[in-house]
Order: structure tokens, then sequence, then C-alpha cells
């Protein structure tokens, strides 16, 4: 992990203009296919077959409690720096909720509120496969910032495939971002909602995410979620 060189205002400055920001390189190569490598083993709480929901096509599986170490450590890592990003957007947005300067603080509050199992993920996506538009919201507690890490290389695993999100502006068309990644990017992006600056103040914008369709290979992902799930 490469969490010392990113430019957290560069970060703040994408996500409030663009409404997502990238961070090219977190992890190497070897790191990602130890990560796309743990997804046929052991260590999940729950497999999620797509289709079988009308989410899209391919799979997923949650991690369950202890995560693996270097999942734990990047969640807990970004965890701290978009807390205050995270802050600054519930007072813009007029939001009483305040998150703590620490993941386990945070954790602790979701816990008590009964949303006990974890939310970290693999995604893993074959030719054809895709993932509809959605949110990720478990429970009353919703950290606002969420990231996803590609584990494959574009072009050599797999081909397609782009992560996509999608803006729902009040009286407006919705506004479309494809946010190109490679191998070890992470894409970090709103849950749900991200307040904007317009011509009469700030108002706010529902976002979902979302993975076109993949025309060949296979395509793993690390979806990073801060609050934990009923």
């Amino acid at each position: 992990m490469n969490l010392q060189d990113i430019d957290w205002t560069a970060v703040e400055r994408d996500l409030d203009a663009h409404g997502c920001a990238r961070l090219p390189g977190l992890l190497n190569s070897t790191e990602c296919e130890g990560l796309a490598a743990r997804y046929d083993g052991d260590g999940f709480r729950s497999t999620v077959t797509m289709a079988r929901h009308g989410f899209g096509r391919g799979e997923y599986r949650y991690f369950g409690y202890p995560l693996p170490s270097p999942v734990a450590a990047l969640r807990a890592a970004l965890y701290a720096p978009l807390a205050d990003i995270a802050n600054r957007w519930a007072a813009v947005l007029g939001e009483p909720t305040r998150y703590p300067s620490d993941h386990s603080g945070y954790l602790a509050r979701c816990h008590a509120a009964g949303q006990t199992r974890p939310t970290p993920l693999l995604l893993r996506y074959g030719p054809d496969d895709y993932n509809c538009l959605h949110q990720d919201l478990y429970g009353e507690h919703v950290f606002p910032l969420q990231a996803a890490v590609l584990l494959s290389d574009p072009g050599r695993d797999f081909e397609g495939g782009e992560f996509v999100l999608t803006e729902h502006r009040p009286r407006m068309q919705s506004r479309v971002e494809v946010v190109p990644l490679g191998q070890g990017d992470a894409v970090i992006f709103p849950v749900s909602r991200r307040p904007v600056l317009g011509g009469r103040g700030v108002y706010r914008v529902n976002l979902r995410h979302g993975v076109s369709r993949l025309r060949a290979g296979r395509r793993h992902t690390l979806g990073v979620i801060f609050h934990d799930a009923l």
C-alpha cells in the first residue's frame, strides 16, 4: 500500500468537482494478485450471485470477521482522512451526523445499532457480466464515502468492465462519470449523495454506481465499505 503519497487535498477537490477521485497505484501487482487469489478460499460470511437477485451478472463475496490483515489495514487507513471530508459534507448539507476520527470508533457506533456484519467484499466478473447501478446502504448508519480497488489488469486480464457513476440532479438530466482504472488503482466515491454548489447555494445530488459489461476475461475488485451491515 502506498497511502503516504496520497494527496488528500486533491482527493477532496476531485470529490467536490466530479463526485469521485482516483488513487493511482494504491496497491501493487503482488498485493492485487494476492487479494484476488483469496476469492476461492475461506474467510467469507456470504456469497451473492447477482443474477439471482436482479443485481446484474457476476458474483461477490463478503468477508467475515476477522478481516484479512491487508483489508483491515486499508479500511482503517482510508477512513481517517475520508472522515474529515464526510464531516465537512455533513455540515454543508445541514446534517447533524458527525463521524469519529478513527474507524474503530465509527464501527462501535454501527455495532451498538445492531450493524455488526462486515461489508468489505471481493467481486468477480466474467464475460458478459455487469453490475447494475446501485447504492451500498446496509442500515441506519451509513458512512457517505467508499472505495473500490481494481485487482485485475485491464487489457491483459479483461476487456470492458468500466466503473460507472451516475449523478441524479434535481430538475436536470442525470450525469454519467466513467472512471478509467489500472491494476491497483482505487476510486473513492459517494455511497448515495453529495453536496454540490449551484447558483442558489448548496444542493444535494443522489448517486449510484455500477460496472459496465465485461467483453472478455475475468475482473476482480475489492470493495471497501466503512459501515457494517444489519
